[in-house]
């Protein structure tokens, strides 16, 4: 069976995400860290679930806010006043993000027909 394109490059935003966040202060590392994995695989599970689920529509929006989410924590985290986060790993690892989320765009407009 093939694998969903979300799901690969979800996959491969966890792997980056994970990377950058073994960087992180210690000070974070059972806050700030917990919560963008719990955000990162939360992203993970809703592309397993709304893939196997026949009515896709809450599923694919709880995605999206989770998106929303993720970016949140991740404009946090290279804000002026924390600066946990590189402009560049930003930049990268946003571009990933966003990837994800043009791919549940499409996703979702295909549902609406």
């Amino acid at each position: 069976m093939e694998e969903l394109i979300i799901l690969e490059k979800t996959k491969e935003m966890l792997q980056y995400g994970n990377q950058v966040l073994l960087h992180f202060p210690k000070c974070e590392r059972f806050s700030l860290v917990v919560d963008i994995k719990k955000s990162m695989y939360e992203i993970f599970r809703l592309c397993i679930i709304a893939n196997k689920k026949y009515y896709k529509k809450t599923t694919l929006q709880n995605l999206d806010i989770e998106i929303e989410v993720l970016r949140g924590f991740l404009v946090y985290a290279v804000s002026p006043e924390v600066k946990y986060i590189s402009i560049k790993k930003y930049e990268i690892w946003s571009k990933k993000i966003n990837e994800i989320g043009n791919i549940l765009g499409g996703w979702i407009k295909s549902q609406k027909k």
